[in-house]
């Protein structure tokens, strides 16, 4: 462990007002510069330096842009836009010499990763540095030091920063989330006191709900480096693949009252796929963080608090695609200025510790630049020669229902550039059928055989039982897909999978069915009924002809609707485009099993949804129902303030869904969503919204809770011996009754679940109450404690109960996880749906 070894005073005292901050309090020699570049304070309130006000995030793109027109050591380019349409800007700096020759200096970059380049001169190949800040909008000092950053890069005219720039390609991402960044601005500066009030019982530090962290539908982006689900991500993994960086650096903050972390992390909690080689040269550099910020008097640590073992994080992700990933952390003022217990913390201070190691990471990769280069070299030449062990090895990959699901899938491997190829025939292995319309083959002898690795593993042992993060995040289990091993010496062709794209079969004037199975079927279901047409749905199978049709399957009668035919045929040619969905034409009601007039097709209502948002609530739980029902499903769903709930008006909605979060309301309030129930209302809870459910006798459930015993626990154990007991985030295994209304849609009588708590309710006596239940060994990746995976045994994740004429749903976990658990979806929106018939 590594610290500072002088005594010094920790915060640089800034007048309260913080007016006179000088751009000399971040930069020396500020004479020399050039002075034709334009400085951050042009750009910036009043005219005042970095420091005196929160940068927003529009100030903050004018100012490089400018740069960018002003310097030759710059270009910008805009990658995109975010949820509300703000851009994605990168910064690529270098010398003018390198701008010239940027895309050669690329393709030999990337040269290292793709072909045997062991004899390739790494003599004079610059080195590539991806830095990165606040992707968590409410650390804002990140993004405010990198407009001091840029404006070093541009306007220095020393000696040092010319042959540093010669020998290096900078991308800079000065906002990683510029909604949160823009979000938590407005908060900072309008809470803000001319004389500035430290005390932190002042509102400026506490933001209101949901706050500045998160994007625009309350993301954490920090976990989506991995998954890429989210805009921003898309942006910045492009970047990283199109450039495969040796650095990447994630600057962020934390609480007030620590001091400021480089990594290395804990050493225990390092994955086991990362090479050991990587935490050395991450400690390597870490010594140049060391030498800067006790050059300015400020305190760290490191090798403490934070792990690299979850990939989906900026300072992890780099670690599994042969680059060094950073993870900074500096203790957050969250406004202006702010009492902590190391002293005054102001933002000027913050911001240039964050500059600080913004420098130290330059030098630490213009001095280690060969050694770099040689690693992400070694780290691919020693990946292609273990997967060329597995040469004409495959993982097999479909799904037999699901077209959307799999080519959302295939994105994301396509997003991480990994190679995909076509299946040439049909197979069955090990009872599985694989067609190869919906199936295709992934290499196991391809470039990105760890990358590949680390999202497909399933892993039960881990030296450490504590996590940062989560411990498994599986996706072949996420999309619930059907996987297995497979080798063939046939040639294989590149696979370029299309959106898909259903059809209408056999046009006809009587009645349409279509299957449940879809991913896309739920938004089809609700623009049908938004249009006022009338659907049913099957809670029988049957076959017609030779297409079998399992429960769930809906039902459009084309007779004794409010549009007339040819308006029903040409929104359902529609939907065929929209959604990937097939409908098939049948003349007559007559099949094998339920008749199409059979009382068994039961009428579908069209649900008015209202998610309850505001203090106390899970932002992210919250933030990922509205995400999936407004972005791919295209259902509105109202969200109301927790503190609202008694002025207004629950009638207008049918369903009520309580995500994770703290219920702290009173009785008038209860007893309102209660007589709501009672009138035939549906409420879905999630997570902690099962125990405050119980409290207040809406449902009555029992618990297993098997609590482990602290014999021989140190105190200083204490901490880890129950966090031990957390279930961070795991995979399971259950086991569906395919006929009960919350499981249809799912063709195999097994389902991968995630769950990150230790709600286990108990199975019922009855045991078609129990439609979903874990299997008999339900851990298929992941870490639970041995009291936890017994209190798992005997119960179920979801159970529901009738209240008078409504409904009660609950899930003892998040269905909807960050939004890559696409297998699990389906299970909310049948609760939806379907809640009439459960």
């Amino acid at each position: 462990m590594r610290f500072s070894s002088y005594l010094i005073i920790l915060f640089s005292f800034i007048s309260y007002s913080q007016d006179q901050i000088d751009l000399a309090y971040y930069l020396n020699d500020l004479d020399s510069y050039n002075q034709s570049i334009p400085k951050p304070s042009d750009y910036l309130l009043n005219n005042k330096e970095v420091g005196s006000s929160h940068i927003s995030h529009d100030r903050l793109v004018q100012y490089m842009y400018a740069l960018a027109e002003a310097s030759d050591r710059i270009t910008i380019e805009n990658r995109g836009t975010t949820f509300e349409g703000r851009p994605l800007i990168l910064l690529t700096i270098s010398s003018k010499k390198n701008h010239e020759n940027l895309e050669f200096i690329r393709t030999e970059h990337l040269s290292l990763n793709t072909i045997d380049s062991s004899k390739k001169d790494l003599s004079n190949m610059p080195v590539v540095i991806y830095q990165g800040y606040s992707i968590h909008g409410n650390e804002p000092s990140g993004s405010n030091a990198s407009m001091i950053y840029a404006y070093y890069l541009a306007a220095s005219k020393g000696p040092e920063i010319i042959k540093t720039l010669e020998n290096t390609i900078i991308l800079l991402d000065p906002s990683f989330n510029p909604d949160g960044l823009q979000r938590f601005a407005h908060w900072a500066n309008t809470n803000k006191s001319m004389y500035l009030n430290s005390d932190n019982s002042d509102r400026e530090f506490y933001e209101n709900w949901p706050g500045g962290r998160t994007n625009h539908y309350w993301f954490d982006m920090n976990r989506d480096w991995l998954p890429v689900q989210l805009p921003e991500s898309k942006a910045r993994i492009k970047t990283f693949h199109k450039w495969s960086p040796n650095i990447l650096t994630d600057h962020h903050e934390m609480g007030s009252n620590s001091t400021f972390f480089y990594q290395p992390g804990i050493p225990t909690r390092v994955n086991p796929l990362t090479p050991k080689e990587n935490q050395t040269i991450t400690a390597e550099i870490g010594k140049f963080h060391e030498k800067k910020l006790s050059e300015i008097g400020s305190l760290f640590y490191s090798e403490e608090d934070y792990d690299d073992f979850y990939y989906g994080k900026g300072s992890t992700f780099p670690d599994i695609n042969g680059s060094v990933g950073i993870l900074f952390e500096q203790a957050s003022s969250r406004g202006h200025l702010q009492d902590s217990e190391n002293g005054k913390i102001s933002f000027p201070f913050t911001i240039r510790n964050q500059l600080t190691t913004s420098f130290s990471t330059l030098e630490s990769a213009e001095a280690l630049r060969e050694k770099l280069l040689e690693y992400q070299r070694s780290f691919f030449n020693n990946s292609r020669k273990d997967s060329s062990k597995k040469n004409n090895e495959y993982y097999l990959i479909g799904d037999k229902t699901d077209k959307s699901k799999l080519f959302h899938f295939y994105e994301l491997l396509k997003s991480h550039k990994i190679k995909i190829k076509t299946l040439s025939k049909n197979l069955t292995i090990n009872n599985i059928e694989f067609k190869k319309e919906n199936s295709f083959l992934i290499p196991k002898n391809q470039n990105k055989s760890r990358l590949i690795e680390a999202m497909f593993e399933e892993k039960t042992q881990f030296k450490d039982s504590l996590f940062y993060d989560i411990s498994a995040w599986s996706f072949l289990h996420s999309f619930n897909l059907e996987f297995t091993n497979y080798s063939t010496k046939l040639k294989t062709e590149e696979l370029k999978l299309e959106k898909p794209k259903g059809k209408i079969i056999n046009k006809n004037n009587y009645a349409y069915l279509f299957s449940w199975d879809d991913y896309y079927t739920p938004k089809a279901l609700y623009k049908l009924l938004n249009k006022g047409i009338r659907v049913k749905v099957a809670t029988k199978t049957f076959k017609v002809e030779s297409k079998n049709f399992d429960y769930g399957t809906l039902l459009v009668s084309m007779q004794n609707q409010d549009l007339n035919v040819d308006q029903i045929n040409e929104i359902l040619i529609s939907l065929t485009k929209e959604t990937g969905i097939s409908f098939h034409g049948y003349k007559s009601s007559n099949t094998s099993g339920i008749d199409l007039g059979s009382k068994h097709f039961v009428k579908v209502s069209k649900p008015n949804i209202a998610l309850i948002v505001g203090e106390g609530i899970s932002s992210y739980d919250a933030g990922e129902i509205w995400h999936l029902l407004d972005t791919r499903y295209q259902i509105p769903i109202t969200k109301i303030k927790k503190s609202n709930l008694l002025s207004q008006d629950l009638s207008k909605y049918n369903t009520i869904i309580l995500s994770n979060g703290r219920y702290n309301l009173n009785n008038d309030i209860i007893e309102k969503i209660k007589t709501w129930v009672k009138n035939g209302g549906n409420l879905i809870g999630f997570r902690s919204a099962v125990n405050w459910l119980n409290k207040n006798k809406f449902i009555s459930i029992d618990f297993n809770n098997n609590k482990p015993s602290a014999i021989d626990i140190k105190f200083k154990d204490k901490g880890n011996f129950y966090g031990s007991q957390l279930t961070s985030g795991a995979i399971f295994n259950t086991i569906l009754d395919k006929s009960h209304p919350i499981n249809y849609g799912y063709y195999k009588n097994s389902l991968s679940v995630f769950r990150n708590t230790n709600i286990y309710i108990k199975n019922d006596s009855v045991s078609y109450n129990n439609p979903i239940k874990y299997s008999n060994n339900p851990l298929i990746s992941g870490y639970i404690s041995k009291e936890n995976l017994k209190s798992i045994k005997n119960s179920r994740p979801f159970a529901v109960f009738n209240y008078e004429k409504g409904k009660i749903a609950v899930f003892t976990d998040n269905t909807n996880f960050r939004a890559f658990w696409y297998g699990t979806n389906k299970l909310m929106m049948n609760a939806i749906f379907f809640a009439d018939l459960m």
